[in-house]
C-alpha cells in the first residue's frame, strides 16, 4: 500500500474544512437519534442489569434482535457513536431504561432491511425511481457535494489520472464529476454509467457520453473506473488499469481531528439507516480490496472528510 499526501493548498483546505463543519452541524441530530435508538432497543436496560462491563457479543446476545451475527456490526457502530458523543454509560443506563420512557416501541423485530424501508415500504433507490421529486433532490444534493471535491481532485491530484485515455464514472448521478474531469482533462474520454432513469435527457459532448445500465450486472470497459463493481472492466495494472474511489476513510480517533471523525460517524449511521451500507476505515477498505482479488491500492487522505483511493488489479 502506498500513501500519497498531496498538498491541496490553503484555499481548498479551508473550503473543505468549512464543508465538513456544515455537515457536522447538519447531521448533529444523529447523536440524539442514536440515543433514542439505544433506548428503544433496551441497551441501557441490559447494561444496567448486568452491573459490570460486558463484551459486545454478550450485549447483542441479550438484546431481542433477529440475525444476531449481522446485528452485532450494527450495534457496534451504534455504541461507537454513543461513546464518541461522551454519553457516560453508567449513569446513562441507570436513567435511560425503557421503564422511565413512555411510548417506546422496539424496532428490533422488524424484518425490513433498513429503517428507511420500514418507514416508506421500499428501499431508498427503488423509492426514488418511482418518485421524480425525491430522485431530483437526491441527484441535486449529490451533484452539489461532488462538484467541490472533484474540482479539488482534478486540480491537486492530477497524478491519479496520469496515462488514462478513458474513464467510466459508475453511479455518478447525472454529470457533475465526469463533466469536471472531461473539461479539466480533455484527453480523457469520460462515460457516465448509471440507471436509465437517472441519465434520461442528459446530453454528452466531445469527450463525455452517457450509458444506461445496471452496475451490478456489467460495466463499460475503460482504463479506469470511478467506483463500484469493476475489476473485470479494466485492463491489468501493467497496462494502466485502475479503480478510483472517492469516499470516506474513517479516521483513527487518536489522530486528534475530533469533529471530522464525528462527522464521518454521522455519515456511517446515515448509511446504515438509509441503505444498510457503511463507511469504512482503511483496514476495512484494504480487506475489501483483498477479498476482491485486487493487488494493491494507494490513498490520498487530504480531501476534508474524504479520500481518493486508487486500486490496482
Amino acid at each position: 500500500m502506498e500513501t500519497l499526501l498531496n498538498d491541496i493548498g490553503d484555499k481548498s483546505r479551508e473550503v473543505l474544512a468549512a464543508q465538513a463543519l456544515i455537515w457536522n452541524h447538519t447531521y448533529n441530530f444523529i447523536n440524539s437519534m442514536s440515543l433514542k435508538c439505544a433506548i428503544q432497543l433496551g441497551i441501557p436496560d441490559v447494561i444496567h442489569s448486568h452491573s459490570r462491563p460486558m463484551a459486545l457479543s454478550d450485549l447483542v446476545d441479550a438484546l431481542p434482535v433477529n440475525n444476531k451475527e449481522k446485528q452485532q456490526n450494527y450495534i457496534y457502530r451504534l455504541m461507537r457513536i454513543l461513546i464518541h458523543a461522551a454519553f457516560e454509560l453508567s449513569p446513562l443506563c441507570a436513567n435511560c431504561t425503557r421503564s422511565k420512557f413512555s411510548g417506546s416501541v422496539s424496532l428490533s423485530q422488524r424484518d425490513s432491511s433498513t429503517p428507511f424501508e420500514t418507514a416508506y415500504g421500499k428501499p431508498l433507490f427503488e423509492n426514488a425511481e418511482n418518485e421524480p421529486k425525491i430522485s431530483h433532490l437526491f441527484n441535486e444534493a449529490m451533484a452539489s457535494d461532488a462538484l467541490l471535491v472533484i474540482s479539488v481532485v482534478t486540480e491537486s491530484c492530477k497524478g491519479v489520472f496520469e496515462g488514462m485515455k478513458s474513464m467510466v464514472d459508475v453511479g455518478g448521478g447525472t454529470e457533475t464529476v465526469a463533466k469536471v474531469i472531461a473539461n479539466a482533462l480533455p484527453e480523457i474520454n469520460c462515460i457516465v454509467f448509471n440507471l436509465p432513469h437517472v441519465i434520461e435527457g442528459c446530453e454528452g459532448s466531445k469527450n463525455l457520453s452517457y450509458v444506461g445500465g445496471d452496475m451490478l450486472k456489467s460495466i463499460p470497459s475503460a482504463d479506469a473506473i470511478l467506483l463500484k463493481k469493476c475489476k473485470e472492466a479494466i485492463p491489468n495494472k501493467k497496462n494502466g488499469g485502475k479503480v478510483i474511489i472517492i469516499d470516506i476513510v474513517i479516521l483513527n480517533n487518536q489522530k486528534g481531528d475530533d469533529k471530522s471523525y464525528e462527522t464521518q460517524l454521522f455519515y456511517d449511521m446515515t448509511m446504515m439507516t438509509l441503505t444498510s451500507g457503511k463507511e469504512r476505515s482503511e483496514q476495512e477498505w484494504a480487506k475489501l480490496f483483498l477479498n476482491a482479488d485486487f493487488s494493491d491500492y494507494s490513498i490520498v487522505q487530504n480531501l476534508g472528510l474524504r479520500s481518493v483511493i486508487v486500486v490496482y488489479p
